[in-house]
């Protein structure tokens, strides 16, 4: 077992150069590139330093550019999905269920670049919306999307961004009405999905839960992709409708909620819809 101290140490500091690099490539050796949270552990280790992760994440990862390489994944699921213009049925149906709650404070877990913050500050009257993502680079664009910096003193006190992981308790995490993960489950690797319930359900706690990720059913249905991948690179997993309505309801037993599952996009007869959502209610 390798434990890189510098990494859960998160407040060193001696001055940390390019050298740092090669001693995070050296101690990381092959686990790191595979890593599910590699950016969150390079960004530590190189005490938060934007250009020096990006370096050490293009080396790890033998491109020539990070932003590429994620872009390229990210429009990857989105060209596979627009035809039906799922991306905006499934804000939508988001929306709609957060309405449905009567939350006035809502989280954005896994937020991205904010696209789901975005449409409930345009089409709610929700009191707070704060995002969490584990990606710096995300949360830049987030604020960028979201116009943080020109916004009215009485808009930016609705909303807020913050940098960090759904498997590690975070009590910044507690008090709300209601928390969305729009898309998010399938980028955990399975083993971190137990810890991620305890986060969610039994720490955040919130009044209602909505989750949505892909049918893997689905797949055959769209063009382009291959049969047997997944829509996106990143995806750990991709869940049938019954592993997804099964994890659903042992989560609701377990934490004290009521669920109801339902499908996003268009119905077909064989294999449902594109989109699974489930909604976790107290």
């Amino acid at each position: 077992m390798l434990v890189l101290i510098p990494v859960l140490d998160d407040t060193k500091h001696y001055w940390v150069g390019p050298d740092e690099i090669d001693r995070l490539l050296r101690r990381g050796g092959e686990w790191l590139a595979g890593h599910p949270e590699r950016e969150l552990i390079a960004t530590r280790y190189l005490r938060h330093d934007r250009a020096l992760t990006n370096q050490a994440l293009e080396r790890l990862l033998d491109v020539d550019d990070i932003e590429d390489i994620e872009g390229a994944n990210d429009n990857a699921e989105e060209a596979v999905e627009r035809t039906i213009s799922l991306h905006d049925q499934r804000i939508d149906a988001v929306v709609a269920a957060i309405k449905n709650s009567g939350a006035r404070s809502v989280l954005d877990l896994g937020c991205g670049s904010a696209k789901l913050m975005q449409a409930i500050l345009a089409n709610t009257s929700v009191e707070k919306v704060v995002g969490i993502d584990v990606s710096y680079r995300s949360l830049e664009a987030g604020a960028r999307r979201l116009h943080l910096d020109t916004m009215t003193p009485r808009q930016r006190d609705r909303v807020e961004l913050l940098h960090g992981s759904l498997t590690y308790r975070d009590r910044r995490l507690e008090g709300f009405d209601a928390a969305a993960l729009v898309e998010v489950i399938e980028h955990l690797d399975p083993s971190r999905l137990e810890s991620f319930e305890r986060v969610v359900f039994e720490h955040a706690s919130p009044r209602a839960v909505v989750v949505t990720t892909p049918n893997v059913e689905y797949n055959v249905l769209f063009e382009g992709l291959t049969p047997g991948t997944m829509r996106h690179a990143d995806h750990r997993f991709e869940w049938t409708r019954a592993e997804f309505q099964q994890w659903a309801n042992a989560v609701a037993g377990r934490r004290g909620y009521a669920v109801v599952v339902s499908g996003i996009g268009p119905d077909d007869a064989d294999v449902g819809s594109p989109t699974q959502m489930a909604v976790f209610t107290k």
